[in-house]
């Protein structure tokens, strides 16, 4: 079977609303039109993963059984709108700094290891994948393992000012994101190659 895209979607601030260290599954909220989008990104033959940093399980702020308690929640909330996502990976490292462009653990973003694995695990191809995310770290996370490209939205925690010197395609929210891959996807769908600068 030929590998298939993927859209990449980071979790709390771009497809649930951002709560700081999120225990509590009835604080799960999904973010207005993001159902829709993802339904039109997987009738396009598009698999729909999340790749979600996860620090307060390695800060021992929140359980493995709560994250799947709140996991669960965002995956009934998915499944009243008939969605069901493709997979789910998440990194429960705690980040060694502050600076959110650095590559501190292979699996938590910005390192590209959660969207690698699951393109190996999921027969997915990267070039032709794109990231969506409300943070530095999911753009660079997305461009560090190949993807398409990647797309900061602004219905999260992040900033424009978060960009600085990172040029980015910026959108309010998943629903406007998953329009611009759309349109480029049907009249490009295969990406020409990447130059090769080594």
């Amino acid at each position: 079977m030929n590998p298939r895209p993927a859209v990449f979607l980071d979790r709390d601030g771009t497809i649930i609303e951002a709560v700081h260290y999120l225990s509590d599954p009835q604080a799960v909220r999904l973010i207005p039109d993001v159902a829709p989008a993802l339904l039109e990104l997987q009738a396009a033959g598009f698999a729909c993963i999340l790749i979600t940093n996860q620090s307060a399980i390695g800060r021992g702020i929140l359980s493995l059984e709560g994250f799947y308690r709140v996991q669960a929640e965002v995956y009934r909330q998915l499944c009243e709108h008939g969605i069901q996502l493709d997979g789910c990976y998440f990194c429960p490292s705690v980040p060694t700094s502050s600076d959110r462009s650095v590559l501190d653990d292979p699996e938590r973003k910005p390192a590209p290891g959660m969207i690698l694995r699951a393109c190996r695990e999921l027969n997915l191809q990267v070039n032709r994948s794109w990231m969506i995310g409300d943070m530095l770290s999911d753009v660079l996370a997305g461009r560090n393992a190949g993807c398409r490209d990647s797309l900061f939205v602004t219905c999260g925690q992040g900033s424009h000012e978060d960009l600085t010197g990172h040029d980015a395609k910026v959108f309010p929210n998943v629903a406007t994101a998953a329009n611009h891959i759309l349109k480029i996807h049907r009249a490009f769908p295969h990406p020409e190659p990447r130059p090769d600068h080594s």
